[in-house]
């Protein structure tokens, strides 16, 4: 099911509002808690306190993979126009033992077609636990930073960095941050999207 949040923001004394497209998996969209208590919810009321008249659209699809994003998203951004697209993409992949380069392929893929449209994008990077060896978790956790420095993109090298070891922030499932963790995800966002936006 596609979350879709979008909400007004009209125009700020900052300039015209632009659309953020947060294209993610169910870290996104919120699996497990109110989506309206979600990182991406909270990201267009720091939006607003801050006084940034940005919109933001949350596409995130649970159970997605970088093969169904890269699928759905020249639709995602004829249909909304976004001047800047969040990329939360990769750990399901990286949970079905999907090979690498075609991850790294399919995220280097859908920056360029952001570009293309004329999107900045912003990364976001995951890391799985050791389950399939070293090796294999090694080259997923690197396989961001390679996108990043290829693509000139700017990156949050882990999404969930200060939540993912901390059981007072996750879900019993130990994968998903419950909504005490939400504002850190928004705190790790933060300061990679704040050079991006419109003054």
């Amino acid at each position: 099911m596609i979350l879709l949040i979008l909400v007004a923001a009209g125009v700020s004394a900052k300039g015209h509002a632009a659309t953020i497209l947060v294209f993610g998996d169910s870290i996104s969209a919120g699996f497990g808690i109110n989506p309206e208590r979600g990182w991406a919810a909270l990201l267009q009321s720091k939006l607003k306190s801050e006084g940034y008249g940005e919109q933001v659209i949350n596409a995130s699809v649970s159970g997605e993979t970088t093969e169904g994003g890269l699928a759905r998203l020249p639709r995602a951004l004829a249909l909304h126009h976004p001047g800047i697209v969040i990329i939360e993409l990769g750990g399901n992949d990286g949970l079905r033992a999907l090979p690498i380069d075609q991850m790294r392929a399919n995220l280097a893929q859908m920056a360029a077609l952001c570009t293309t449209a004329g999107a900045r994008v912003l990364l976001l990077g995951m890391q799985i636990p050791p389950n399939y060896g070293p090796e294999y978790t090694q080259q997923f956790r690197s396989s961001y930073g390679s996108v990043a420095r290829e693509k000139n993109l700017p990156l949050v090298p882990f999404l969930l960095n200060g939540i993912a070891l901390n059981p007072q922030l996750m879900q019993a499932d130990g994968i998903h941050p419950n909504e005490l963790g939400q504002p850190k995800l928004l705190d790790n966002v933060w300061a990679a999207l704040k050079p991006l936006l419109g003054k």
